[in-house]
């Protein structure tokens, strides 16, 4: 593993590789496992010629993480907060005590379980 200098820390500086990923030698190890000579060579072997993209893709030049996280704030910001309407039909009410009890906690509705009842087995 590499050691990042300070000057490559600074908080304007581009982005580093802060994930624990495979460096240049584990990857052509890995490579050399699967029996391909490049990243390219791999997923022309692994990736379906009807899936694959033909052109290049039209991304944005890279740019310093600073300026990453100014253009993903302000790009936040153009977002609208509006009031919530989950859980608005809810209203503090009574349920009568005849509901409660054989509906709301009757284990029935929430267990397989059937108790032994050995009087009733009993003919009692």
């Amino acid at each position: 593993m590499t050691r990042s200098t300070l000057a490559e820390l600074e908080p304007g500086a581009n982005f580093i590789r802060r994930h624990i990923g495979p460096d240049d030698a584990e990857t052509r190890t890995m490579l050399k496992e699967v029996g391909a000579k490049s990243l390219e060579d791999f997923i022309a072997k692994v990736v379906p010629e009807a899936i694959r993209v033909k052109r290049s893709l039209e991304l944005k030049p890279a740019m310093p993480e600073r300026t990453a996280i100014s253009y993903l704030r302000a790009m936040a910001d153009r977002n609208e907060v509006f009031t919530s309407m989950i859980g608005m039909g809810y209203y503090g009410t009574v349920t009568p005590k005849v509901i409660l009890r054989n509906v709301l906690e009757n284990p029935g509705w929430y267990t397989a379980y059937t108790p032994y009842q050995a009087e009733v087995s009993q003919g009692r």
